[in-house]
């Protein structure tokens, strides 16, 4: 209703209610009573019982109160009371008239009990409030920081006079003062090394210049060029598609006694081979990529290049097979390694060794299983041991060579298992890429395609959320969208599970469990679904058809909807899959098209590379600086051209930022550095700043200590908010267990960052699993409506 249809109706009830009940209200209770009056009349009634009047006037009041205390919080600088707290504060009053000073005592036992429920000892509950706030953007002022310690002492019953007062405002000031330094000492360098890259390119010559450097002759010095001789700095394109190569005048004149020996090796005996540079030297197109020589990047894993290799290349849908061929050559080599894109899968992958009798170690990024005489290893990609020769290597995914990301993680990989027989398994599209990697390291590649061994079919109709049946797979690219739809299905009393990203592999797999032993009806799931779980899917169903890739919003890609719909239909359980559109979501006719088209070749077909540690430490020493941005900053700047006809550099953004927040770092090595700008972390969540502030204290030889839970509420509590910040932290965790396996001195304790990433892990899991979407509700009336405002609502018709 409008104000002008119920103004009338409303304005008499409440009139005749307040005359029955002598009931008083301040003015500015009234508009609101006003509305709710409104809403709860009956159709046509005039008047309302004194109970319901009683009842809308205590929900006025309560909320005036805790609107009062929030204020009273925020003025006061106590931004870490959260309205749950104010809110059960409120609830113990019982005085329709309290005064500020009432509800400041009606407060004080709820946040000091919220207080002491964050951690067992003050400093932690005071660092874990902190973390909170860095969740939404919020950083304390001193001011603050000494209300917090006060309130967190308070809590904890310190005495006067304790030193955790004292020592905490030390720390935080030091802390901030660090703070304010590095950022300052990180500018200063970063200007530093712009200016010294930008006075090394003036410094350059142009190829006329050559021959006079060089004392030799213009023909000469072409065919030094061709031969990988001489060193080209820089070769920067020009209008008509002509190229002008640029020359550093130091690194030719330092060639100069090389001159004779080349010339005489230019000049062959008749009939003899010409001799041609020993690719193990630091011979390349560019005086840093000399050193990186990421322009022949097969060459930097001498390892490899020294066995006999053979590459197989096993291709085929999902559920074809590939990686049970792979993993019975692999169980039966003396030794071998399984590299998978997830540490699910790897963890997948070392069980199916177990599982043929074959014990194998475990090696990702935050995790080590070692098994004594085990002469197998399953790990993720990114783990690869490039010395160790073995029997047999398996690689799966070999897809993801496309990803701008990770792809370089497959290329090495690829190029540098030290393997005499080597599986690589992905889906038909990544065939010519393997092909060209595997020429550039001249191995030999025999191919293998297999065919899925159960049907795929998409049906030629949409299906309704009401029509979903168990063993159906729904899939949004979200994780909005994936709670959205859980929400909807689960408030008509459909058993969901749900797999996301965002989730930890160990939660994903038990909800994976959960569907496949029959303990959820329904999984709703982003693309994460793609690799590393196994699922007993009967039917997916796209709830959309389009995806925001990072960039854009654009139609699912050929080999998205084959990986995605491929997961419908379990050979031995569901003997035929299907593939389908939610109604309102697509067409069926497109999903048809998907999944009959042929594999989609990229347009560019050249692998991504990257630097490694080794190739960062002789790049610096070429340039003669110990700054990380220095030395990427070469690289990016000088290794390999745009047109480059054989590799492509990867993208570093995220390295590249890291290395410039760390230059103002006192006390780290060049090593130490990189490893810190390789570490895991999401920019979305401070996640630079904070392993910043990791790094300054390693580098002052102080312990770093693991991330919290924070404060968890109970799981039948729990809204979106408490989950998101749930994941956020697990992340983190993921952060601080990686940085704990290179650095265990600086990052002791790693059974208290396993069980506290247990306990999240639980709390997930069991927040999944609640039934009930009252807290949802509740939350999202008090917090107004969405702030995009243009999501479509999802509902679903009764049963």
């Amino acid at each position: 209703m409008t104000s002008e249809q119920y103004a009338s109706p409303a304005r008499e009830a409440f009139v005749q209610v307040m005359s029955r009940t002598g009931l008083s209200v301040e003015a500015r209770e009234e508009p609101e009573i006003l509305r709710r009056v409104a809403r709860a009349l009956e159709p046509g009634a005039r008047d309302i019982s004194d109970e319901a009047f009683r009842s809308i006037l205590c929900v006025v009041r309560r909320k005036k109160r805790i609107s009062r205390l929030i204020d009273l919080t925020r003025r006061s600088g106590r931004i870490w009371v959260t309205r749950d707290e104010i809110e059960e504060a409120v609830s113990t009053l019982t005085d329709p008239d309290a005064d500020d000073a009432a509800l400041e005592r009606a407060l004080a036992p709820v946040a000091e009990a919220r207080l002491r429920a964050y951690a067992s000892t003050p400093r932690k509950a005071f660092d874990a409030i902190q973390a909170d706030l860095l969740d939404t953007g919020r950083v304390l002022s001193p001011g603050q920081v000494d209300l917090l310690l006060l309130a967190v002492a308070v809590a904890f019953g310190l005495p006067d006079g304790d030193p955790f007062l004292e020592t905490v405002r030390r720390e935080e000031t030091q802390r901030q003062k660090a703070a304010h330094a590095i950022e300052r000492t990180a500018q200063e360098r970063r200007q530093s090394e712009e200016q010294r890259l930008a006075e090394w390119e003036a410094s350059l010559v142009s190829f006329k210049d050559v021959p006079r450097l060089l004392r030799c002759s213009h023909k000469e010095a072409l065919r030094w060029i061709a031969e990988n001789r001489l060193p080209v700095a820089r070769k920067v394109s020009e209008s008509g598609g002509r190229e002008r190569w640029e020359f550093d005048p130091a690194e030719l004149i330092a060639l100069r006694d090389k001159l004779s020996e080349w010339r005489d090796q230019g000049s062959p005996v008749a009939g003899s081979p010409r001799v041609q540079p020993d690719m193990g030297r630091k011979v390349a197109n560019s005086v840093i990529a000399r050193v990186a020589a990421l322009d022949r990047y097969a060459a930097h894993f001498r390892t490899a290049r020294s066995l006999n290799r053979r590459i197989t290349l096993v291709t085929g849908p999902t559920n074809s097979g590939k990686s049970y061929t792979a993993l019975n050559a692999l169980a039966q080599a003396e030794s071998g390694l399984a590299l998978a894109p997830l540490r699910l899968l790897a963890h997948e992958f070392r069980e199916a060794l177990a599982s043929r009798g074959v014990e194998a170690s475990l090696a990702t990024g935050e995790e080590r299983i070692v098994v004594p005489g085990s002469r197998h290893l399953a790990a993720t990609v990114e783990m690869c041991p490039f010395h160790n020769p073995v029997d047999v290597a398996v690689i799966d995914e070999a897809q993801m060579l496309f990803d701008t990301d990770r792809g370089a993680a497959w290329t090495a990989a690829i190029m540098g298992a030290p393997a005499r027989h080597l599986y690589v398994l992905g889906a038909p599209d990544c065939i010519p890429m393997v092909r060209r990697i595997a020429e550039l390291c001249g191995d030999p590649l025999d191919e293998i395609t297999l065919e899925r061994k159960s049907p795929l079919h998409p049906s030629g109709h949409p299906v309704r959320l009401a029509d979903l049946v168990a063993g159906d797979a729904l899939i949004a690219f979200s994780r909005r969208e994936v709670l959205d739809l859980r929400a909807a299905l689960m408030q008509h009393g459909r058993r969901v599970a749900v797999v996301y990203g965002a989730l930890s592999p160990e939660v994903r797999r038990a909800e994976a469990q959960r569907f496949n032993s029959g303990g959820a009806d329904i999984l709703v799931a982003t693309d994460a679904i793609g690799m590393g779980l196994n699922l007993s899917i009967k039917r997916v169903i796209f709830a959309a058809l389009k995806k925001f890739d990072g960039s854009q919003t654009r139609d699912l890609r050929v080999q998205e909807v084959k990986q995605i719909g491929g997961r419908a239909g379990r050979y031995g359980k569901h003997e035929v899959g299907e593939v389908a559109v939610l109604a309102g979501a697509g067409s069926p006719a497109f999903l048809r098209r998907q999944l009959e088209a042929g594999a989609e070749l990229p347009d560019d077909l050249r692998p991504y590379v990257q630097p490694d540690a080794d190739i960062i430490k002789a790049v610096a020493a070429e340039i003669g600086s110990d700054s990380l941005y220095g030395v990427l900053a070469r690289i990016h700047r000088a290794v390999l051209r745009k047109d480059d006809p054989n590799y492509r550099l990867a993208d570093m953004e995220q390295a590249f930022a890291i290395a410039s927040a760390l230059e103002g770092v006192e006390g780290l090595d060049l090593v130490t550095r990189w490893s810190y700008a390789m570490c895991p972390v999401d920019d979305r969540d401070n996640g630079i700043k904070r392993l910043i502030g990791w790094a300054a204290d390693h580098a002052a030889g102080r312990r770093v200590h693991p991330p919290g839970t924070g404060h968890l509420v109970p799981g039948e509590r729990a809204g979106r908010e408490e989950l998101e910040r749930a994941e956020k932290r697990h992340k983190r965790l993921v952060a601080w267990r990686w940085l704990a396996l290179r650095f265990p001195d600086f990052y002791p304790e790693r059974e208290e960052a396993e069980e506290t990433t247990r306990k999240l892990n639980d709390w997930i899991e069991t927040v999944l699993r609640q039934h009930s979407h009252t807290r949802t509700a509740s939350s999202r009336e008090r917090r107004g409506p969405p702030k995009d405002g243009g999501r479509k609502k999802i509902t679903m018709p009764r049963r």
